[in-house]
């Protein structure tokens, strides 16, 4: 059982940054992989950022490398997202998700959902 809290969406000018923050919670939090998808209206959820439980291996979709780093604290089961030079397209709802491993979380079968944060980037 786990569950997720996100906090820090926003709505920023083009070129801005946030800081998405997930605190994960309950008896298997500690060993799960952690990470970031979102979502914009009308297209489909797509992977963001994903990290593992150790927060020594972090994934990225190809669109936001270089830009947005995650980053994991194990002393409270708290994952961030900085986000860097943020584009209009990036605007979506983002919602922080968790399962066993990063490979099996980034396919988004069998993960946990928390109830998403609002990016708003505009141009």
């Amino acid at each position: 059982q786990v569950q997720l809290v996100e906090s820090g969406g926003g709505l920023v000018q083009a070129g801005g940054s946030l800081n998405l923050t997930c605190v994960a919670s309950g008896r298997t939090a500690r060993v799960l992989a952690l990470g970031w998808f979102r979502q914009a209206p009308g297209k489909d959820r797509e992977f963001v950022a994903a990290i593992n439980r150790s927060g020594n291996s972090a994934y990225y979709k190809d669109a936001v490398k270089g830009r947005f780093t995650l980053s994991r604290d194990n002393a409270d089961n708290t994952i961030h997202l900085q986000m860097n030079s943020l584009k209009p397209e990036d605007t979506a709802t983002y919602y922080c998700a968790a399962d066993n491993h990063v490979s099996v979380l980034a396919r988004a079968i069998s993960a946990s959902w928390g109830r998403g944060t609002q990016v708003t980037v505009s141009a």
